[in-house]
């Protein structure tokens, strides 16, 4: 028998609420992958560690949020815990494959694609990992074209939003960008669930897994926290709404020595000669000594 999906149970709340956090995960994620582009690389692998957690708990946040308002009405669903669990986990590990590569490499060319690409499908393997951790008397199938079309959506969404992360173009244009990967994220999600539909069995057999509300409700408590001390961070840092380095440009190359790494404080004016600014450097040749 053909279960009847509902996947707007609340109408437009649990949408709605899915793709805001979708914006802050990303939001979050994004500003801090062009903060780590700013700063000495000493820092940079704090700065993506946390830009790529911030993006895999905005990623499935959003997920579950809009699973609340997911339903088959001939059978109750229920969710497996330790996949569940997972598909978090993947999300993390992919996003940060992929953001560690354009942190590193620059948001351009095979880095931004092979990036992009990596990320993308850790969103789409999250998506449909999760929804693998569902548990209800039936049997779940996909139309082959509508999830290749989800994951390509996934894929383009991420590669663009790194390449926007990338172009260090201050507070709002990352703003912008997590708009977008947001609307696509969800895009993606609800063009993935498009493609699903279940056969119920006709047998009652009980299901095994905990519910919606038991396990779901609980479970986003820690990403959420985590997003919101992650926002905290970010808005509490002093360079991430200017958007300026604070160090050489030349600290940002790879394989440039540490030594050769010259931190370039403002100029000061002399107090004998106020017309002649004075350097840390000043070097004297024999000719103007």
């Amino acid at each position: 028998m053909q279960g009847t999906v509902d996947g707007f149970s609340y109408g437009l709340v649990t949408p709605l609420v899915a793709y805001l956090m979708a914006c802050l995960g990303g939001a979050l994620g994004l500003r801090c992958t062009t903060r780590s582009m700013l700063v000495r690389r000493s820092w940079r692998p704090g700065w993506l560690a946390l830009g790529s957690a911030a993006i895999g708990s905005g990623i499935w946040t959003m997920h579950f949020v809009a699973m609340m308002g997911f339903q088959v009405r001939e059978a109750p669903i229920h969710y497996d815990r330790a996949i569940t669990f997972a598909s978090l986990g993947v999300a993390i590990v992919m996003v940060g494959v992929g953001v560690f590569i354009v942190g590193y490499r620059g948001a351009r060319g095979t880095a931004l694609l092979t990036g992009g690409a990596i990320t993308g499908l850790g969103i789409a393997s999250m998506h449909y990992l999760g929804m693998a951790g569902m548990r209800l008397n039936g049997q779940l199938e996909y139309n082959t074209a509508t999830v290749a079309v989800s994951v390509v959506i996934a894929v383009v969404a991420a590669t663009a939003a790194l390449w926007a992360a990338g172009q260090v173009r201050g507070f709002l244009w990352s703003v912008g960008a997590s708009l977008v990967m947001g609307l696509a994220v969800t895009g993606m999600h609800y063009t993935g669930m498009a493609a699903l539909s279940v056969h119920v069995h006709r047998t009652g057999a009980p299901v095994a897994g905990d519910s919606p509300a038991s396990l779901l409700a609980p479970m986003m408590i820690g990403p959420l926290a985590f997003l919101l001390l992650a926002g905290v961070v970010v808005m509490f840092d002093p360079l991430m709404v200017m958007g300026k380095p604070v160090w050489s440009p030349a600290e940002n190359k790879p394989g440039v020595p540490a030594r050769e790494l010259v931190h370039h404080p403002p100029a000061r004016r002399s107090p004998l000669h106020p017309r002649r600014d004075v350097t840390h450097r000043e070097s004297r040749t024999p000719q103007n000594r």
